[in-house]
């Protein structure tokens, strides 16, 4: 009798604890999931008070730890092949003198070099674009601005772009005293400033093209 009592007294303690271990777990947060996403839900333990709780609001597939979607970033590849395969035939300066011209071309040659556009002779059969530029100068007192536009033409002739801006020229010695002498107040580096950023839009031009 004693063994009898003894055992069911066991038993009574028992369902008891499983009664309280039952209530915890309906109590507890972590052991609230959403219904199942994946072929594997991980069990609501002790240690793993995270484990497929969806944050307030969110998406109930969100789980805590998850890295997040990225996106991949777009690389220069694209752009620098374009360049690669580029040609570019530089047609005679329209406008501009022949002092204003000479760095001029010098330092477009030397950008499309540093950009990795091959540069194509003027019988060049094989030039993927023309580059054609028309200058012309405004004086205002000593001061001269430089307006230049700029056509990039396919070689049948068809207009792709246009590139136009100023660059306003220091005042150098013996500049301008008339609308006929007005390029002599342009700098060399006047006209090296106006090649790079040419080049340098044209280069842009040409990696959105490829991208």
């Amino acid at each position: 009798m004693r063994r009898s009592h003894v055992t069911t007294v066991s038993l009574l303690v028992a369902l008891a604890l499983g009664a309280c271990t039952n209530a915890k777990d309906v109590l507890e947060p972590s052991a609230i999931t959403p219904p199942a996403t994946s072929t594997q839900t991980l069990p609501a333990t002790s240690g793993n008070t995270a484990a497929a709780v969806p944050a307030p609001g969110g998406p109930a597939s969100t789980v805590a730890g998850a890295p997040a979607t990225t996106t991949t970033p777009v690389t220069s590849a694209q752009s620098a092949a374009a360049l690669a395969r580029t040609r570019l035939q530089i047609a005679p300066i329209v406008g501009a003198s022949v002092e204003a011209a000479t760095p001029l071309t010098a330092e477009l040659q030397t950008r499309a070099r540093q950009r990795g556009i091959t540069l194509a002779g003027s019988a060049d059969q094989t030039a993927t674009h023309v580059l054609k530029g028309y200058f012309s100068t405004m004086s205002e007192g000593t001061d001269t601005t430089v307006i230049y536009v700029w056509d990039v033409y396919d070689p049948a002739g068809n207009r792709l772009h246009r590139i136009n801006g100023q660059q306003k020229a220091p005042s150098v010695s013996g500049g301008a005293s008339g609308a006929g002498d007005s390029w002599k107040g342009v700098s060399p580096a006047t006209m090296q400033a106006i090649a790079d950023q040419t080049i340098d839009q044209f280069a842009a031009w040409l990696g959105g093209k490829a991208g």
